[in-house]
């Protein structure tokens, strides 16, 4: 009965077509325009779309995160009216310098309440992108590593691959959770699974330990995770490394004749994923519009020009991945996720960390 039961639950989800209420359209068409910061260049394709599908104006603005996280703060700090929403990522810092002082709030559509998960609301996620192990499978026929412990031994010194933390923000974020009690208490479990033995510990958890111990193995810092890409999927060359990069790069396999592969079994985690955020500004002159729009962006029309690629997850699990990928429901159960206020929180004393080992 429960195998049936839960048949006929697959069998009759509903396929929403989610259409915006008549009073939000009348008032963001009253309003006419629209601005935008958003940390991806993909908004120029999806403000077409909206400004044929409603009439209104966009005005967007592609920004790298700093600087749309530095440009907010500022116009925040100053009441200066600059965008009507943003789309931002870097979660630490826009937590701490955008939603935390009230320069940044969510909406949530009411047809998406019940839809997008509740994690996912406050702040509202918009997209995720993945970064993931990778080796090159034609010097490899198999993974070569399976516990993120090996990694820190004397046979991979030199051969463990990472864009420099301090050139991009996600990737110190992804340093500063796995000193987070959650993500140290699964590293310290697979290090026992790893070595036989319990760790002893140096540092204040097994996350810091992991981070020592990959650093004394000459771990070796790239400035471009598609620069790191090419080198490691390189053919012919033996190239006996793994990397954690981003996970899109392997949609260049076949026009670069590359041999990549992601390590999907990795222990305790596959790689890491962070978000990007949908915030409403607090001081926007066009409120209802920009409710509209992201209720658009939050659609399968809207999320078209993020869906046509490998390693972008919309937040709203009814836009399906790239065709080949896996949902980001399977990615949430084996990566990292960042959370905001505790990156907020302990950043600044993991990069101290980084640099006391690194410099």
């Amino acid at each position: 009965m429960k195998l049936r039961a839960l048949i006929l639950c697959f069998l009759f989800v509903p396929s929403v077509a989610f259409a915006a209420s008549d009073d939000l359209i009348a008032a963001a068409k009253k309003e006419g325009n629209v601005v935008v910061y958003s940390i991806t260049s993909r908004i120029a394709n999806a403000a077409k779309s909206f400004e044929e599908k409603y009439g209104i104006t966009v005005s967007a603005y592609n920004l790298k995160d700093f600087e749309l996280i530095e440009k907010v703060s500022q116009e925040g700090k100053n009441n200066i009216y600059g965008a009507d929403f943003i789309i931002a990522q870097d979660s630490g810092r826009v937590f701490g310098e955008i939603i935390k002082p009230g320069y940044g709030y969510s909406y949530v559509p009411e047809a998406m309440k019940d839809i997008i998960p509740k994690k996912y609301q406050e702040p509202l996620y918009f997209s995720f992108i993945t970064k993931v192990f990778t080796y090159n499978s034609e010097t490899f026929v198999f993974p070569p590593v399976n516990n993120v412990w090996e990694l820190t031994e004397k046979k991979w010194a030199k051969k463990f691959w990472f864009k420099d933390p301090l050139k991009e923000g996600v990737n110190a974020n992804f340093l500063t959770m796995v000193t987070s009690k959650g993500i140290s208490d699964l590293l310290a479990v697979a290090y026992e699974s790893h070595f036989g033995k319990k760790i002893v510990l140096t540092t204040p958890n097994a996350g810091y330990e992991w981070i020592k111990s990959i650093i004394n193995n000459q771990l070796v810092m790239f400035t471009s995770d598609t620069k790191m890409a090419g080198a490691l999927g390189e053919k012919g060359k033996n190239i006996g490394a793994v990397s954690l990069g981003t996970y899109s790069k392997l949609r260049a396999r076949k026009k670069k004749n590359l041999a990549l592969m992601p390590i999907m079994g990795m222990e305790p985690f596959a790689g890491f994923f962070y978000p990007s955020f949908l915030l409403i500004r607090d001081n926007a002159k066009n409120p209802n519009a920009a409710k509209l729009f992201i209720e658009y962006l939050l659609t399968t029309e809207g999320f078209k020009p993020w869906s046509g690629s490998l390693g972008t997850y919309s937040s709203n699990p009814n836009i399906k991945p790239y065709p080949g990928d896996n949902s980001l429901d399977i990615w949430s159960r084996i990566l990292v996720l960042e959370s905001p206020e505790f990156i907020f929180e302990n950043r600044g004393e993991v990069e101290e960390f980084w640099n006391s080992l690194v410099y």
